[in-house]
């Protein structure tokens, strides 16, 4: 804004000199005769280029565009801010399995124009109204894995790891992504036997998600 000012008073200046010069010229070719007093220098103003109209050079229509629009990569550029997903930005469905003695696959994807990550934890996985929950089926936590377009997260869930006849007679499951997800989701999935059950991290290939107790 002030270069704009500098260079409209700048404009003004060039341009009251230029009346004031050609005054003076009149002034001793017609022996002095007096000419029309210039306008009003304050309203005379720089017309401002195409590219200004536009947008500006390229830093000024970039910074107008992108203040406090993602983050700063530290080459003038921004980049967008991932959030981690909830269970609600999340389409979900399940498969039975028959590997490892049968277990129930878990697949996530992240809603339409959502771009979110689940996060490097355990998924959240609970049965039943007493909301008995999942154990680790793996000693090491995963990796963070990024859901956008038709990119899949896959988690086994073995229901049943005791022997005998034992455990509970359900048909939902509920998830949620790690113990604070405010939304968690109840999946219908059948009748299925739940005692001491255990899960999986989350995982990009479905055979990585076997549950092996």
């Amino acid at each position: 804004m002030c270069g704009k000012r500098r260079k409209a008073l700048l404009v003004s200046a060039v341009v009251v000199g230029g009346v004031m010069l050609m005054s003076a010229c009149q002034g001793s070719d017609n022996g002095g005769a007096q000419s029309s007093p210039p306008g009003d220098p304050v309203g005379v103003t720089a017309s401002p280029s195409a590219s200004q109209t536009a947008g500006g050079g390229r830093s000024g229509g970039q910074d107008s565009g992108q203040d406090g629009s993602g983050a700063d990569t530290g080459d003038g550029e921004r980049e967008q801010v991932q959030q981690n997903c909830g269970a609600n930005d999340i389409s979900w469905s399940t498969r039975s399995e028959t590997q490892a003695g049968g277990y129930l696959l878990l697949m996530a994807k992240a809603k339409p124009g959502i771009t979110c990550v689940l996060p490097a934890a355990l998924p959240t996985v609970a049965f039943g109204s007493d909301g008995t929950e999942a154990g680790p089926a793996e000693q090491a936590v995963g990796e963070e894995i990024t859901l956008s377009g038709s990119t899949t997260a896959y988690a086994g869930v073995s229901t049943k790891t005791t022997a005998g006849n034992g455990g509970k007679e359900l048909d939902t499951v509920i998830v949620g992504v790690g113990d604070d997800d405010p939304d968690p989701v109840s999946l219908s999935v059948g009748t299925i036997t739940v005692e001491d059950p255990i899960v999986t991290n989350w995982h990009t290939v479905p055979t990585d998600a076997v549950p092996f107790s």
